[in-house]
């Protein structure tokens, strides 16, 4: 069993980085594998809605982390994902990768365990959350929750390690996180996967809807 981390944040051993790496510890201490990528301080830029992917095999037009990330999200059991708060919103680096990711990938997402984790001086904590949680939970993803919404406060990371309801918080997330991911896969071998319908995708400019 394992969990893949992406650290969003521009810094790669900045405040995200300290509260992910509370996360990782407790999920290995409960026995589940991590690994964490850093996605970089440069420019990754969002889908161009341009098709690529659909005649590629899930793969993403433009050559750079995410098709990194693809083979690796598909064989984990859970995903945790970090990011600084910027303007009250998640990264433009993790959003346009996540964007990418979630769209590009052909493969099912169903019954992974998802997490986010944001880390913000004062503010924008909770509506960085709302958004990065959308992703888990449009593709069938159970999100792991904590004692609090899953942030750190700080300017440093010393600051984030005096954080100690943060940090007590992000020890949570990560014991939890484990704990889905390994009942989860005993409800697989116990009951099986619930059961799929046919995917309906409604326009709501169809003509039976303006009759």
């Amino acid at each position: 069993m394992k969990v893949l981390i992406l650290n969003g944040s521009p810094h790669k051993d900045g405040c995200t980085a300290t509260a992910l790496a509370e996360v990782a510890k407790e999920i290995e201490a409960a026995g589940v594998q991590t690994e964490t990528i850093w996605l970089g301080n440069q420019t990754q830029g969002g889908c161009m809605a341009c098709g690529y992917c659909r005649q590629h095999d899930g793969r993403c037009a433009k050559k750079d982390i995410v098709n990194e990330i693809l083979p690796k999200f598909e064989e984990a059991d859970g995903l945790v994902v970090g990011t600084a708060v910027h303007y009250a919103s998640a990264s433009g680096t993790i959003t346009g990768v996540l964007d990418r990711v979630f769209y590009a990938s052909n493969f099912s997402k169903r019954l992974k365990v998802g997490a986010a984790v944001v880390s913000c001086r004062r503010g924008g904590a909770s509506a960085t959350f709302d958004q990065l949680n959308k992703y888990f939970t449009i593709s069938q993803m159970p999100v792991a929750s904590s004692q609090y919404w899953n942030s750190v406060h700080g300017w440093t990371p010393d600051d984030v390690r005096h954080d100690l309801e943060g940090m007590q918080t992000m020890r949570t997330l990560g014991r939890n996180v484990a704990f889905l991911v390994k009942a989860i896969a005993l409800a697989k071998d116990e009951y099986g996967l619930p059961e799929v319908e046919e995917s309906q995708v409604t326009s709501f400019m169809d003509e039976h809807l303006r009759d």
